[in-house]
């Protein structure tokens, strides 16, 4: 983690400020994120900058960067599956602020006490960039065995048939 980096941020002062913020978290610090992973070797690095657009709405970019060890769908081992996080959220204080935002950026309601936990922004971004179905792209299907031809199993509806015959 940034040496500089604070647990718990004022999102309108940081905006105030334009803080501009680097570091690393490790995997293992990301209790939601853990579930989803094979194991917490590893960190994250990003950065959290905050400011103002051009038509003056409060943003938070948040850039990550990592390789998270998941399991393979298709082959069930271990791969690292690389990652790369650009977003800019639009900060807003209200719901119906969301309509206003412009297009491309995400809103993120801030609290009434406007903290945020940077962490915590960076596991969102990272759960939000999960595959649905992880498979290591190096992989590939295993070779498909069909069972023989069985041609000499006799025809259930044989028998159907030769009734049919004898009928006529």
């Amino acid at each position: 983690m940034s040496a500089t980096l604070p647990a718990v941020l004022d999102v309108w002062r940081m905006v105030a400020a334009k803080r501009y913020f680097e570091g690393s978290f490790p995997l293992a610090a990301f209790t939601r994120l853990k579930s989803s992973l094979t194991d917490t070797e590893g960190e994250v690095r990003f950065s959290l900058e905050f400011g103002r657009d051009s038509m003056n709405q409060p943003f938070v970019e948040v850039r990550a960067e990592t390789e998270l060890p998941l399991q393979c769908q298709r082959t069930l081992e271990r791969f690292l599956q690389p990652v790369k996080v650009v977003q800019q959220l639009g900060l807003i204080s209200s719901e119906a602020q969301e309509d206003a935002l412009p297009e491309g950026m995400e809103p993120l309601l801030v609290a009434d006490n406007a903290e945020l936990r940077p962490i915590d922004l960076v596991e969102d971004e990272l759960i939000l960039a999960l595959p649905v179905v992880p498979i290591n792209p190096e992989s590939s299907l295993p070779d498909a065995v069909w069972p023989a031809d069985e041609d000499d199993k006799p025809n259930p509806f044989s028998a159907l048939a030769a009734l049919k015959d004898h009928k006529k």
